[in-house]
């Protein structure tokens, strides 16, 4: 049996030409060697397993070489040989990681002073440099900055930031960059070849993709499948071995969201569950997955580090998914991926999760407008959904502060279809204003056009109060998905008389925002406020439907409204809302909010 030798070891760069994905810095250290321009100190950085050590070994052998040809050494040479053998005297590599201390920095300084025996040089490889201590740092520095002219300092580091400024200002920084996807999958075909290997594109590319930019990761990796798949590399049995998710999953996952079958979906994320694969590798593996077939939709494909067969698949899927549905499910993804580590249920995060992108997909192929808030699939046959086609919390209550009645059980179904209403586009101020549910049985209504993107019903507030008030004359009058864009002349003079109602409704619903409400002013049907920091204009603008419709309901305003919001860091709250007058007001509401929080031992916030 003969003795093995991984493969890192064994096709380790030789040359400066059979380094790989680094030109930019072996061409700049080629022509450093041919014309004579050598620094005396020089640090290597970078990420792990992308060649410093072996660029360093390589320069320091074509430094020292006694007929180079041009930058490369001539490996024939008594120097070169002294290295390849492993017995030159003018090249020490030193490991910093064990010897980091100001006796062995001392005994380095002490053989800078010996001349070299063959060749120009002493060369000092100094590796993982960032561990040195201090003192160590303290004693090398007037050495680094003024050695002798036969010695030439090469760093190497995967650390950077650690080391002290007044070293790198002596050194000659390279910065080594990950290797590309394109160049390990090149250099593992190399490889493969030599070696007798049989092989897919997919499985070299998923072993550069798990590699994460590191040459050394990638070859390592491959000896493992390797010996797993014996000599025969392929696709499902890499991904095996490294025990990571394929392609297919993603691919197939897409399709089912794409389709609007969340069931499917939650069925094949338990399949992945029962494999051991965590719900967050899942959906970071999902998200990447979304971006890549994002970017594959126009001239920023080339950003996708895959090669092959498998770069034509994200194409063709491509194809199929609307940049709507995809801008969509990154949002969602990325969302979720910001509070599963906080989660206590991952497993429901990612499934909720999974059920609003599958929600995209159903609204896409029903030709309706993507919503905002990404709702869920329709519900199976055989469950009448509440009339509407959104309902958000802001929104769920009606005029006189109540629920929303449920649809009648006894309400006769039409037996033809009512001529369906289309809506022109809504007025800005009225695309933001809610829409409650009525009690009465609500009509069919025409999927809105393809070109509006708002998810909002296009009710005014003149047709909002007046569902709330007579709810008994909507089957007499016009549709209610039929847009009004009247604005009441008198709804700054009704906000302006009941000024301290809205702002004590305010106080009730919203008690944050009467910081702002306390000054607002009335321009017309606009509503101008100051709020003192960011956090607040995002946080209102968020509630910015909720608002207007309080202050509608409050103030009596039959027509639409608007609300502009300035931040000014210069103003301070005239009545900040204090925890103590919180659990005042919510004690006073509901005294028995005080034995709940006794009872199950809670803390206000």
């Amino acid at each position: 049996m003969s003795e093995f030798i991984v493969s890192a070891r064994k096709y380790r760069p030789a040359t400066f030409a059979s380094v790989v994905g680094q030109q930019s810095i072996t061409s700049t250290l080629k022509n450093a060697i041919e014309r004579g321009q050598l620094a005396h100190a020089y640090l290597f950085c970078g990420p792990r397993g992308v060649g410093k050590t072996t660029c360093a070994r390589i320069f320091a052998k074509a430094i020292n070489c006694l007929h180079p040809a041009g930058a490369e050494a001539c490996n024939e040479c008594e120097s070169c040989r002294a290295f390849n053998e492993g017995r030159s005297l003018n090249i020490h590599e030193l490991d910093a990681a064990s010897n980091n201390s100001v006796d062995d920095i001392r005994s380095l300084i002490e053989q800078v002073r010996i001349m070299p025996q063959v060749g120009k040089y002493s060369l000092f490889i100094i590796d993982e440099v960032h561990m040195l201590s201090q003192q160590a740092f303290n004693a090398f520095l007037k050495t680094l900055e003024e050695p002798p002219k036969h010695a030439v300092f090469i760093l190497a580091t995967t650390e950077k930031h650690k080391i002290i400024p007044t070293i790198l200002s002596r050194c000659q920084v390279y910065d080594f960059n990950r290797i590309k996807v394109e160049d390990s999958v090149g250099y593992l075909r190399h490889i493969a070849d030599s070696e007798g290997v049989t092989y897919d594109e997919e499985s070299l590319n998923l072993i550069a993709q798990k590699a994460d930019g590191g040459m050394r990761d990638a070859l390592s990796m491959f000896d493992k499948a390797v010996s797993f798949c014996n000599s025969r590399l392929t696709y499902k049995e890499v991904a095996q071995t490294l025990n990571v998710l394929d392609y297919d999953t993603y691919f197939t996952m897409t399709d089912m969201l794409l389709a609007g079958d969340y069931t499917s979906a939650l069925i094949r994320f338990d399949e992945v569950l029962s494999k051991g694969f965590s719900g967050q590798t899942f959906m970071a593996g999902l998200n990447r997955h979304m971006r890549d077939l994002l970017l594959a939709k126009g001239p920023a494909i080339s950003l996708i580090e895959l090669t092959g067969t498998l770069l034509e698949r994200y194409r063709s899927q491509a194809e199929r998914c609307e940049t709507d549905f995809l801008f969509g499910a990154i949002s969602l993804l990325t969302d979720a991926d910001g509070k599963i580590k906080q989660s206590s249920n991952q497993r429901l995060l990612v499934e909720l999760g999974l059920m609003k992108i599958a929600g995209l997909g159903k609204k896409k192929n029903d030709g309706d407008p993507l919503a905002e808030d990404y709702p869920l699939p329709s519900l199976p046959d055989g469950i009448t959904p509440v009339a509407g086609a959104k309902v958000s919390p802001a929104i769920a209550r009606t005029a006189n502060g109540g629920t929303a009645a449920p649809q009648s059980a006894q309400a006769p179904r039409p037996t033809q279809p009512a001529q369906p209403t289309v809506a022109p586009a809504p007025t800005i101020e009225e695309s933001t204003m809610p829409r409650p549910q009525s009690a009465t049985p609500a009509r069919p209504v025409a999927a809105a056009p393809s070109h509006r993107h708002s998810s909002v019903s296009g009710l005014s507030i003149s047709s909002l109060m007046n569902s709330a008030s007579t709810p008994s004359q909507t089957s007499k009058a016009e549709p209610e998905t039929v847009v009004r864009t009247e604005i009441d002349p008198q709804s700054g003079e009704k906000i302006e008389s009941r000024r301290e109602q809205v702002i004590a409704r305010i106080l009730e619903e919203r008690p944050r925002f009467v910081v702002a409400f306390e000054t607002m002013r009335v321009e017309g049907h606009t509503i101008r406020v100051e709020v003192p920091s960011r956090t607040l204009y995002e946080e209102i603008m968020r509630c910015k439907t909720e608002v207007l419709t309080i202050i509608a309901r409050t103030a009596g305003v039959n027509g639409s409204l608007d609300l502009a919001v300035d931040v000014n860091e210069q103003i301070k709250a005239s009545r900040p809302i204090k925890l103590e007058d919180r659990i005042k007001f919510m004690t006073e509401k509901n005294a028995l909010i005080l034995e709940l929080k006794k009872a199950l031992d809670m803390e206000y916030e």
